[in-house]
């Protein structure tokens, strides 16, 4: 097996340890008695994962699931009996996701004392139901998502500032379902797992502020280009003038529980056992890999070449990227990319950077497999390249493009780093 094989099925292996339907099934097995005195279990959900999940639940739950509805990502459907399923844009929202958010908060402010509403939330949640608090309307939402993601915003930011211009997140949608029980199964594609973050939160308190929403554009440098509306909706929510997001002590909560059922951590660790059954001595940096993707880069690939061969380093996270040029890609192609131009045709490294989700930014990649031969199959411009945001293009070119096609879990993103000296012999 050569090393690229070998990464190959290391993130092959990690993946499978994210399988929704295990960890649905466990998780239903262990608050089956939550669920127990239900007169009904509604489902609901939102993220690229929701349908499988859904899928999953009606699995376990059979006839007592007494129907409803989860909106996902386009092409992340799944076959279900009983829950409606709906598709909507990501990472930019739409008019199907307001229509979808306007459709679960329906249901939810429909359930009765004695129904049990389970919620399925995995990444992507957030971005899939746009709900905007009038004046907002959605195209001013789309634009100021657009230039937080521009401008290098982490999700924590990004979410921040979601939650204080919607109708459903931050807690607003235990807010619509009280009094009924909620049970929120969640996979997170946060780093630390924060309940409030993950899909923004819609059945979780929400600590953040309107104040500090307003202060994430300052310090994004954003206030001065996002819509009028957005602005004062906001400096309007820091005088006190808007009800805030529900936070922890509410009653709105008394009835809810919130569970991450997978996480970073968990594909990490999977791909560490697996690299270690292929021959290679695991470094595990841990879930916690966060930064520019370029920076992120240059790091790994010199802690890559610190190890003693055969080895792979193992890391999980998320990086961001501020786009300066007009190509296409996302933060692991970019992380790719920048980790090749730091190779030379002599060095026998091999960098696997990935999303778990199968998509990595507005492409069909879930990232790339590049090596010390990157450079020669793409072309000696690789730098132009990275500095118009155009990974994807060179990275098809060069043949490195990681393409999975979704994946139906949704637990942030892997990088492996292999040192190896000739094929493993596996």
């Amino acid at each position: 097996m050569t090393p690229r094989e070998a990464a190959r099925a290391i993130w092959d292996a990690a993946l499978a340890a994210g399988d929704v339907r295990v960890l649905v099934d466990q998780a239903l097995q262990r608050e089956a008695g939550r669920l127990a005195g239900a007169n009904r279990i509604l489902v609901l959900g939102c993220g690229k994962a929701s349908a499988a999940m859904a899928r999953a639940a009606e699995d376990v739950l059979g006839d007592r699931v007494g129907g409803g509805f989860v909106v996902v990502k386009d092409g992340y459907t799944a076959p279900t009996r009983r829950v409606a399923i709906a598709e909507a844009g990501h990472p930019v929202p739409d008019a199907r996701g307001e229509a979808a958010a306007d459709r679960l908060l329906a249901l939810a402010r429909d359930a009765r004392p004695n129904d049990h509403l389970l919620f399925l939330v995995s990444g992507g949640g957030s971005a899939l139901t746009p709900a905007p608090t009038p004046p907002v309307t959605l195209a001013e939402k789309q634009e100021v998502t657009r230039l937080l993601l521009a401008s290098g915003a982490t999700i924590n930011e990004l979410n921040a500032v979601r939650k204080h211009l919607s109708r459903f997140k931050g807690g607003q949608l235990a807010r619509a379902a009280a009094p009924a029980a909620i049970l929120t199964l969640a996979l997170s594609d946060v780093i630390g797992d924060p309940l409030d973050v993950i899909a923004s939160g819609p059945t979780a308190p929400d600590p953040t502020t309107f104040a500090e929403a307003l202060a994430i554009l300052d310090a994004r440098k954003i206030r001065g280009q996002a819509p009028t509306s957005v602005v004062q909706r906001l400096q309007a929510g820091a005088r006190g003038e808007v009800a805030e997001t529900p936070k922890a002590g509410d009653p709105v909560f008394r009835s809810v529980r919130n569970v991450v059922i997978g996480n970073n951590e968990l594909v990490v660790r999977a791909a560490a056992e697996a690299a270690s059954r292929l021959g290679y001595v695991p470094t595990v940096l841990g879930g916690g890999i966060e930064g520019e993707a370029r920076a992120v880069a240059r790091d790994l690939v010199a802690r890559g070449r610190a190890l003693t061969p055969p080895a792979c380093l193992v890391a999980g996270g998320e990086t961001t990227v501020t786009l300066r040029g007009r190509g296409r890609g996302g933060r692991c192609q970019e992380l790719a990319l920048a980790a090749a131009l730091e190779l030379g045709p002599a060095d026998d490294l091999v960098i696997l950077a990935a999303g778990t989700d199968g998509t990595d930014g507005p492409t069909d990649a879930a990232g790339a497999i590049v090596d010390g031969g990157t450079r020669e199959r793409g072309g000696p411009d690789a730098r132009r390249w990275l500095e118009d945001n155009d990974a994807y293009a060179y990275l098809a070119r060069s043949g490195d493009l990681l393409v999975t096609g979704p994946t139906n879990t949704n637990l942030l993103d892997l990088y492996l780093v292999l040192h190896s000296r000739g094929p493993v012999p596996h």
